[in-house]
């Protein structure tokens, strides 16, 4: 009977709802068709609406830390703050920014030849010939 209390709406938040859930990944927080994870120890059917609130704030001011430059010139280029440091997005391409350089200081120039000179990604798996 548990089970049947999930997913479990907590109130509105800026007029849309807050709903708790447990997916593939943990449990959840959903606002406006953006996921929060819930940390683990706390309990998605006891979660407070305040609790509920402050993760979703989290959340948004984290992924507005990520960016770090955009460049209106060329939109595929784009400096962003990662999980292991500063990088480069270039189209499909993640450069790192080299140490001594500050990533906010960089130019649309520096970014191109940095993502032209980087390293291509090495093949994860080899897969064996059939003889």
């Amino acid at each position: 009977m548990e089970l049947f209390k999930l997913p479990r709406e907590l109130g509105q938040f800026e007029e849309k709802p807050v709903v708790v859930n447990i997916g593939r990944f943990g449990p959840y927080v959903v606002h406006d068709k953006k996921f929060v994870s819930i940390p683990k120890g706390e309990d998605p059917y006891t979660i407070t609406f305040e609790r509920a609130v402050e993760l979703i704030q989290a959340k948004r001011e984290s992924d507005a830390n990520k960016t770090i430059k955009l460049f209106a010139e060329n939109p595929d280029i784009q400096i962003l703050n990662g999980r292991y440091g500063p990088y480069i997005k270039a189209g499909k391409k993640n450069v790192k920014v080299p140490k001594g350089k500050e990533p906010a200081d960089l130019t649309l120039e520096e970014c191109l030849t940095l993502a032209e000179n980087a390293p291509e990604k090495k093949a994860r798996f080899f897969r064996k010939k059939k003889e």
